[in-house]
């Protein structure tokens, strides 16, 4: 019988260390002819096509309600809720993604090009945060190696590089004097690791288009990872032959490595990595249903091929 861990703090309480030691949007037409529009704080989606997938889920899906407003997303706040009350003054309308680095075919794509050109699918994927709590969301988007596909990498090129947008005038946590994290937000995957059938750019959820509070237009999903790799509103893609820095990696390496594998055996230093808080279940005894964590978040007959050999201790 798998040994219960509680978590030594809620989730809620949860500050990285470096804390305590020192949607006006119009969006323009998307697949099949779709725009979302956001009046006021609020963004409001509209209907997103997709084709079916055969990654899917036998389990619950997470309400609607607590996947668009239960999120981190620090560039509008670092509470959970402050994404969705803040997040509707991004402009996410014209927005083009630049493909370069170490490629043959370097390219300055606009979001609806992708949308138009590339087929959309639904996935649902679990999704776990580094602090311990999870969802299930039935994602809309394509495989990132897609996208990797039209910039032809070249053979020198390694790892993929990703940042996100910096706009203090419409990013609230972005302004100001005193930051919570360092700005762009930068991300990184090895290329095997992008190129993964798993690893998506989602452009929706639950049918529709991205929220703002949740990335959009285009986001990172790679849901063998914890959640802080899924660098969301993505402006930049680069191919490079050294691995890139990671935003949370760089903040506190002790803390947040650069693979982010869910490994329910090597915990975070301040609490256990052993069981989940899965959001929107009945709560118990320490606030919240918890589950047993599965090695690679239940993925792990798809992707641990791809670290055979490697000290997941040392590389987490």
């Amino acid at each position: 019988m798998p040994v219960y861990h509680p978590p030594k703090i809620a989730s809620s309480e949860i500050t990285p260390k470096s804390f305590y030691l020192k949607r006006r949007q119009f969006m323009g037409v998307a697949a099949g002819g779709v725009a979302a529009v956001g009046l006021g704080h609020h963004a409001f989606a509209a209907p997103l096509a997709a084709q079916p997938s055969k990654y899917t889920l036998d389990e619950k899906l997470t309400s609607k309600e607590d996947v668009t407003t239960y999120n981190n997303f620090y560039e509008f706040g670092t509470g959970k809720e402050d994404p969705a009350r803040n997040a509707g003054s991004l402009t996410t309308r014209p927005w083009t993604i630049e493909v370069g680095g170490l490629v043959a075919k370097p390219q300055v794509i606009d979001i609806e090009t992708i949308m138009k050109e590339i087929p959309m699918e639904e996935r649902v994927y679990r999704m776990r945060c580094v602090e311990a709590w999870s969802m299930v969301i039935p994602w809309i988007g394509f495989p990132l190696s897609a996208l990797l596909d039209r910039v032809e990498p070249l053979g020198s090129a390694k790892y993929v590089a990703f940042e996100t947008l910096v706009r203090p005038e419409e990013m609230q946590g972005q302004a100001g004097i005193f930051q919570a994290l360092e700005w762009p937000y930068v991300e990184g995957l090895r290329l095997d690791e992008a190129r993964h059938p798993l690893a998506i750019l989602a452009t929706g959820l639950y049918g529709e288009t991205l929220p703002n509070q949740n990335g959009a237009p285009i986001r990172l999903v790679v849901p063998w990872k914890y959640g802080f790799k899924g660098i969301k509103s993505i402006v930049k893609i680069t191919l490079t032959e050294q691995e890139p820095p990671s935003t949370w990696n760089r903040l506190q390496p002790s803390e947040y490595g650069f693979y982010a594998n869910v490994n329910p055996e090597v915990d975070h230093p301040r609490w256990s990595q052993a069981t989940e808080r899965r959001i929107g279940e009945a709560d118990g005894l320490f606030g919240g249903a918890r589950i047993d964590t599965l090695p690679f978040n239940g993925y792990a007959d798809e992707v641990a091929s791809l670290y055979e050999g490697m000290d997941l201790t040392k590389f987490y």
